[in-house]
Protein backbone atom coordinates (compact mmCIF):
# COMPACT_ATOMS: atom_id res chain seq x y z
CA UNK A 1 0.00 0.00 0.00
CA UNK A 2 1.04 3.35 -0.61
CA UNK A 3 2.56 5.26 2.56
CA UNK A 4 0.28 8.13 1.94
CA UNK A 5 -2.69 5.74 1.52
CA UNK A 6 -1.19 4.05 4.91
CA UNK A 7 -0.88 7.35 6.45
CA UNK A 8 -4.24 8.31 5.89
CA UNK A 9 -5.96 5.25 7.21
CA UNK A 10 -3.39 5.29 10.15
CA UNK A 11 -5.18 8.66 11.00
CA UNK A 12 -8.19 7.79 10.11
CA UNK A 13 -8.56 4.79 13.03
CA UNK A 14 -7.81 7.20 15.52
CA UNK A 15 -10.48 9.68 14.41
CA UNK A 16 -12.91 6.71 14.66
CA UNK A 17 -11.69 5.45 17.83
CA UNK A 18 -11.96 9.21 19.63
CA UNK A 19 -15.67 9.83 17.75
CA UNK A 20 -16.67 6.49 19.63
CA UNK A 21 -15.39 7.42 22.87
CA UNK A 22 -16.98 11.00 22.91
CA UNK A 23 -20.06 9.34 21.83
CA UNK A 24 -19.73 7.07 24.80
CA UNK A 25 -19.07 9.87 27.46
CA UNK A 26 -21.92 11.95 25.67
CA UNK A 27 -24.63 9.11 26.32
CA UNK A 28 -23.77 8.30 29.70
CA UNK A 29 -24.02 12.55 30.73
CA UNK A 30 -27.11 12.83 29.01
CA UNK A 31 -28.73 9.45 30.23
CA UNK A 32 -29.30 8.27 26.84
CA UNK A 33 -30.69 5.21 26.96
CA UNK A 34 -28.28 1.88 25.75
CA UNK A 35 -31.23 -0.15 24.81
CA UNK A 36 -32.84 0.90 21.45
CA UNK A 37 -35.73 -0.58 18.81
CA UNK A 38 -34.76 -0.51 15.32
CA UNK A 39 -37.24 -1.68 12.31
CA UNK A 40 -35.94 -4.80 10.38
CA UNK A 41 -38.59 -5.64 8.20
CA UNK A 42 -41.67 -7.50 9.55
CA UNK A 43 -39.98 -7.41 13.05
CA UNK A 44 -38.25 -4.57 15.85
CA UNK A 45 -34.85 -5.36 16.60
CA UNK A 46 -33.94 -4.23 20.55
CA UNK A 47 -30.26 -3.07 19.73
CA UNK A 48 -27.28 -2.41 22.40
CA UNK A 49 -26.49 1.04 21.68
CA UNK A 50 -22.94 0.58 23.59
CA UNK A 51 -21.92 -2.75 21.64
CA UNK A 52 -24.10 -2.62 18.55
CA UNK A 53 -25.39 -6.28 19.14
CA UNK A 54 -28.95 -7.42 19.14
CA UNK A 55 -30.48 -8.60 22.40
CA UNK A 56 -33.87 -9.62 21.18
CA UNK A 57 -36.23 -8.93 18.73
CA UNK A 58 -40.33 -8.51 18.69
CA UNK A 59 -42.84 -8.84 15.86
CA UNK A 60 -45.29 -5.35 17.35
CA UNK A 61 -43.78 -2.47 18.16
CA UNK A 62 -45.20 -1.71 21.81
CA UNK A 63 -43.61 -5.46 22.60
CA UNK A 64 -39.92 -4.08 21.27
CA UNK A 65 -40.81 -1.24 23.87
CA UNK A 66 -41.58 -2.73 26.85
CA UNK A 67 -38.64 -5.16 26.13
CA UNK A 68 -36.38 -2.38 25.72
CA UNK A 69 -37.65 -0.96 28.86
CA UNK A 70 -36.81 -3.97 30.88
CA UNK A 71 -33.70 -4.41 29.64
CA UNK A 72 -32.74 -0.67 30.43
CA UNK A 73 -34.23 -1.81 33.88
CA UNK A 74 -32.42 -4.53 34.38
CA UNK A 75 -28.72 -2.43 33.32
CA UNK A 76 -29.82 0.06 35.76
CA UNK A 77 -30.21 -2.29 38.82
CA UNK A 78 -26.52 -3.76 37.82
CA UNK A 79 -25.44 -0.83 37.90
CA UNK A 80 -23.77 -1.63 34.14
CA UNK A 81 -25.16 1.23 32.66
CA UNK A 82 -22.12 2.81 29.75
Amino acid sequence: MHPAFQEKLTVLAALLERSQVVRAETREKIGAPRFQVASQGQAWDVVDAVTGAVQGYAFTYQAALRFASAMEAGAASKGTRQ
